[in-house]
């Protein structure tokens, strides 16, 4: 994850989504709670009144599958020697 991360940052997402798909999309997510606090700042209002627009199963249930199909894809690239990224 922290290398997922750490391309995520240095702006080569796929490299991200390479080594770790669900870094990807954590690193993603971070990045918009940026947007998240600048709402709370300006409007005094919590942000979850944003997510209960969207059933949870919308989001919930894809990220738990995003997160297992990540760590299935690391532990193959691991097993195969193919998990660094030139």
């Amino acid at each position: 994850m922290t290398t997922s991360f750490a391309w995520f940052t240095r702006g080569n997402a796929v490299a991200s989504f390479y080594v770790q798909p669900m870094g990807m999309v954590l690193a993603t997510l971070a990045g918009l709670c940026v947007w998240g606090a600048g709402y709370v700042a300006a409007t005094g209002r919590p942000v979850y009144r944003i997510l209960a627009i969207f059933p949870e199963k919308l989001y919930l249930y894809p990220l738990l599958a995003m997160g297992m199909i990540g760590w299935g894809w690391k532990m193959y690239i691991h097993l195969r020697g193919i998990d660094g990224w030139g």
